[in-house]
């Protein structure tokens, strides 16, 4: 007796069918205006937020492998004079020989101003402590803020892509039950292509955004540290520049 092999069901081959046709290259090839906006928007913040965290990651990794070193030459130095020379040979990003080379600065200048007849107002209104202090705040506020850089556009990605997924998914699902509707076709087949291809957007989305937030919490954290370095190295220059006198037990800022 031959048994005939029965073919498979029209509508499981059907639907093989319509589930490949859920792939990227279907989504691009059927974008219209504004789902080119919102790939090209998503394409941009990718790129803009893995430059900046490229950037971060190899400035903030400078910064921190330097601080110590830098502290440390600062007081290990025998006099001002020498101390100013190892903070100028430090490369020109370097943000704590920047904040010790402000506070030097400003002594220096106080000092001319308060020798000099026609200056003697700055002295009267400015002790050699207060000009010094706000010295140092512009240095600190100025080396923080660049070390901000990038975060902002990091927390907008990381915030806003998502959201801009969502918006090609709901466009183009949108465009699907305008297309089914128009067939009158509500098949496996005419459904699965074209709601597939939106979901894809909101996955890119999340694809972008997912980066920029973890980043933008690892930065955060580092720049909190950082700062904290900051304040506390220029405080002990406060102390030394004020007073001519080096700081006695300062030991190096722990990371």
């Amino acid at each position: 007796m031959m048994f005939l092999q029965s073919a498979p069901p029209q509508g499981s081959t059907s639907n093989a069918e319509a589930m490949k046709q859920m792939g990227f290259g279907d989504l691009i090839h059927n974008f219209d205006a504004l789902g080119w906006i919102v790939f090209i928007t998503l394409v941009v913040m990718s790129f803009a937020s893995w430059y900046f965290i490229i950037a971060n990651a190899i400035r903030n990794a400078m910064v921190r492998s330097r601080a110590e070193k830098v502290i440390a030459n600062f007081w290990s130095t025998t006099s001002t004079q020498e101390a100013i020379r190892e903070l100028e040979a430090q490369p020109k990003g370097e943000p704590f020989s920047k904040i010790a080379l402000d506070a030097a600065s400003a002594v220096a200048h106080h000092q001319q101003a308060a020798a000099a007849a026609t200056s003697g107002r700055l002295a009267e209104s400015l002790s050699r402590s207060e000009f010094i202090d706000r010295a140092l705040r512009q240095a600190v506020a100025r080396e923080s803020l660049r070390l901000e850089g990038g975060m902002t556009l990091l927390a907008t990605v990381g915030s806003s892509a998502p959201f801009i997924g969502l918006l090609g998914t709901v466009w183009g699902i949108y465009h699907a039950l305008i297309k089914i509707s128009a067939s009158g076709n509500a098949s496996m087949e005419a459904v699965a292509g074209p709601v597939g291809e939106a979901l894809i957007m909101t996955a890119f989305g999340l694809f972008v955004a997912i980066p920029a937030v973890l980043a933008y919490n690892f930065f955060n954290r580092s720049n909190r540290m950082t700062y904290a370095q900051f304040d506390e190295f220029a405080h002990d220059l406060h102390d030394f520049f004020a007073t001519g006198s080096r700081v006695e037990g300062v030991a190096p800022t722990q990371k």
